[in-house]
């Protein structure tokens, strides 16, 4: 009885309470959640840039592995929460339950195949990567020990959100949290004081990971979430469809994300470590500024599919909107900053005068096009949300697989390096044509 009235007061609070202040309290967890969730690999690199430029750039040869056990944790994640927001909108609680299960343990099971592949392939697929002969030894420490990890870093991203799609960001934000403040303090002892190198940078990671999964799975029960049970887990057509229609904007993003970091690192090869290590920093640099972007589009989630399953649209709209303005705001003071501190940045990573000369370009040239992302991430939030798969799918392969791909593969043909350094940017402007196209067609729908 106690877990129906938890259901009501979330219903009442998600389709009554003022957008502003509604999307401010859901974002403010979800925010620091990403922003600490980036530190994961933040912390890697700063630690791992005091072994040797070699090291610094395996930890971004490995990125797309890491990618690949975002993609399947947040198709799992996102397919079955966003279809859980919406069901409890429409207060069919039951339909929720055998999402969430569903969710997490088919995130598990692709997890473990990950892993098993992995470290089957290992040496070939450090090579496929993008290793060079220097790199490869520390490219296999490294990804060898954080293959162990996938079953529950896929599962534990299913549980964050979740936890979030059903309002409980406070819950989701103590899981990240820990986990990432483990994960800064172990680095050091296991690198430098057990002596361990870029392998306890590694083990630092999976273990600080397997924390906030144990955070998280108790976080479910907590906060009178939906409960994970195997005997609501349904793998029928209709459930998996679902999963599958929720998630696949977020595989494409994450999974293209892996492609084009591969990619980057295949077409920086030729210009030495130094240019691997320096596109590596700035990915970092930017990723950590795009998880406030995308922390904050998180506290509009719930809130856009609680409305659309309860047909409120216009308060779909007007949350919207409020995203997109205060987004724009935000994104172009942090490019400003960023464009003048770029070279201070870059150094703080790796103090080597070509990763910082090649970094600093690299940075300035993304910062020119950061504030268009506002635009791009809401849009591509609202329709996967709402269930518009086609429109999001094609939203979110459209900034890492689309345009930036091709501009990796063409642009250094005529510009070299800076070809390189430029295609993020480019990419960027070419996004948000494809985002204004698809906004009017979902806005109409909206409408009707």
């Amino acid at each position: 009885m106690s877990h129906r009235k938890t259901q009501d007061e979330k219903y009442q609070m998600m389709t009554e309470t003022p957008i502003p202040g509604l999307i401010g309290r859901l974002a403010v967890p979800t925010i620091i959640s990403m922003m600490i969730t980036s530190f994961y690999n933040m912390a890697d690199t700063f630690f791992v840039g005091r072994i040797s430029t070699s090291a610094t750039a395996a930890v971004g040869v490995v990125f797309p592995v890491m990618a690949v056990i975002q993609a399947l944790g947040f198709f799992c994640g996102h397919g079955s929460g966003n279809s859980i927001s919406r069901k409890l909108g429409s207060k069919d609680t039951q339909a929720a339950k055998e999402l969430a299960s569903t969710g997490f343990f088919l995130a598990f099971a692709l997890g473990l195949l990950l892993m098993a592949l992995g470290l089957l392939f290992l040496e070939p697929l450090s090579h496929l990567l993008g290793s060079t002969e220097t790199i490869l030894p520390y490219t296999k420490d490294y990804l060898g020990i954080i293959l162990l990890g996938a079953p529950y870093m896929t599962a534990q991203l299913v549980l964050n959100n979740q936890i979030r799609f059903q309002g409980n960001a406070f819950y989701s934000m103590i899981g990240i949290t820990a986990g990432a403040v483990l994960n800064i303090g172990l680095d050091p002892l296991f690198i430098f004081v057990f002596d361990m190198g870029i392998s306890g940078a590694a083990l630092a990671t999976i273990l600080s990971q397997f924390v906030s999964f144990c955070l998280l799975l108790a976080g479910v029960r907590f906060s009178g979430c939906i409960p994970i049970h195997p005997r609501n887990i349904r793998l029928s057509r209709h459930r998996l469809l679902e999963i599958t229609g929720g998630g696949l904007p977020s595989l494409f993003r994450q999974g293209l994300g892996s492609v084009a970091t591969m990619t980057l690192n295949i077409a920086a090869n030729p210009y030495g470590d130094a240019a691997i290590a320096a596109m590596s920093v700035v990915s970092r640099i930017m990723m950590f500024a795009n998880s406030a972007l995308i922390g904050f589009g998180q506290g509009f989630q719930p809130v856009c599919g609680f409305n659309y399953g309860a047909r409120k649209y216009d308060r779909v709209r007007e949350a919207f909107w409020f995203c997109v303005k205060v987004s724009t705001v935000v994104l172009f003071l942090l490019s400003v900053s960023g464009m003048l501190l770029s070279g201070h940045l870059i150094g703080l990573f790796r103090n080597d005068p070509d990763v910082i000369r090649i970094g600093t370009t690299a940075l300035r040239l993304q910062c020119i096009t950061f504030t268009l992302g506002g635009w791009i991430v809401m849009n591509n939030m609202m329709m996967q949300t709402m269930g518009k798969t086609l429109p999001a799918s094609i939203l979110a392969a459209s900034r890492q697989g689309l345009f930036f791909i091709p501009a990796l593969l063409i642009l250094p043909q005529f510009f070299g390096l800076l070809g390189i350094q430029s295609a993020q940017a480019v990419s960027d402007v070419c996004t948000v044509v494809i985002t204004t196209i698809l906004n009017r067609r979902v806005m109409r729908s909206l409408r009707s």
